[in-house]
């Protein structure tokens, strides 16, 4: 049997009319570029998050990097982010002239509480929480520390879309949040888009015509600003789809309960924690063993697709060596890129799929023992 990582036709086909028409609906109207539902989809989404303002852009590494700038993050600056996440957090702050200063994860891979406020300088600007995975941080903690310090927060939701924290959504408790709807997301489009969540008036402003050439108008240009845009076609597909995030979000879910159930007590695998509260909406399944290298070409051979979040941890790749880290100084994210093994899961993975992937890990594990 052969079971994909992630099989988006799988998502696709139960809602392939829809997309045809939303599709020919786009190339009738013909305007797309700022069309109707970019703003349709911007009002929809940040209702749907609790939050005031969207604003859509081209990919989520620009929503990053629009919202660190009209913050005034630049040169000389410090932001606080976690040492296991994507490279977008930092190379954004980097691209800014400022300088990333990271932080080890807990356990579950999110920043370590207990260790930002030491981590914090008279230059310390913002901190970047990274819901990875789709399980939320603990904002409250959080967001208290930023107050306490005087410091922005901008959340990172490229993996976290509908994660719920005490009845809040992700993206709603930091000053400004980014989301990612890269065709792999859990609410993901069909190509590149982004966009900026945010209840700050002026911010909201600053970002929308930093986005597009300074301009709140196509010709009042106020700034030297760059060109970011989702397209007319991806948020017509994202406004569609986002009618069934909830749905899926839930089969998400699902499926990692039965995943917990299934591969509880099985070799010395770490399991990730769910709960009934909705914080983690599993945009990845994450194991951990010390096995995972053996496991993972194990299960290639069975015809099972598994990935890696991440192999490295961004203190250790190439592009921060000028920094000198050593794994000591990152031990759980050092520890965790070694150990980490993502597994299938994916709205309308089918029970068979499934119970294929589980008896497949067993079967590496009694062969081990």
């Amino acid at each position: 049997m052969q079971v994909p990582f992630l099989d988006l036709t799988a998502i696709h086909d139960p809602i392939r009319q829809e997309l045809d028409a939303v599709y020919h609906k786009v190339m009738d109207e013909s305007y797309f570029v700022y069309g109707r539902p970019v703003t349709t989809f911007e009002k929809a989404f940040s209702e749907k998050c609790g939050t005031k303002y969207g604003i859509a852009v081209g990919n989520c590494t620009d929503a990053l990097y629009i919202t660190l700038k009209m913050m005034g993050i630049g040169p000389g600056d410090e932001v606080i982010v976690p040492a296991m996440t994507w490279i977008t957090d930092a190379e954004v702050v980097s691209q800014l002239g400022a300088t990333p200063v990271f932080v080890d994860v807990d356990q579950k891979g999110l920043i370590d509480l207990s260790q930002i406020e030491s981590n914090i300088s008279s230059k310390t600007r913002a901190i970047i929480p990274v819901h990875l995975y789709g399980q939320m941080c603990d904002m409250h903690a959080i967001m208290e520390l930023a107050d306490r310090h005087q410091l922005k927060v901008i959340e990172d939701c490229a993996q976290s879309h509908l994660a719920e924290l005490d009845g809040k959504k992700a993206g709603s408790y930091g000053h400004a949040a980014v989301f990612s709807f890269y065709p792999t997301k859990n609410l993901g489009a069909l190509g590149d888009a982004g966009c900026i969540l945010t209840n700050d008036d002026q911010l909201a402003r600053a970002c929308r015509k930093f986005a597009n050439h300074g301009a709140a108008n196509k010709h009042s240009h106020e700034f030297p600003g760059i060109n970011s845009r989702m397209d007319t076609l991806q948020a017509a597909v994202l406004l569609l789809k986002l009618n069934y995030l909830d749905d899926w979000t839930a089969e998400r879910q699902r499926l990692a309960l039965r995943y917990a159930a299934m591969l509880n007590g099985v070799g010395d695998l770490v399991l990730p924690e769910s709960d009934q509260q909705g914080n983690h909406v599993f945009h990845v399944f994450c194991i951990s063993t010390v096995w995972r290298d053996a496991l993972k070409r194990h299960l290639s051979k069975e015809g099972v697709q598994t990935q890696i979040h991440y192999p490295k941890a961004l203190p250790f790749t190439e592009a921060y060596a000028h920094l000198n880290h050593q794994p000591g100084h990152f031990p759980n994210a050092f520890e965790q890129q070694q150990k980490i093994l993502s597994l299938p899961i994916y709205p309308g993975m089918s029970k068979v799929q499934q119970e294929y992937v589980v008896t497949s890990i067993k079967n590496f594990f009694s062969f081990s023992s």
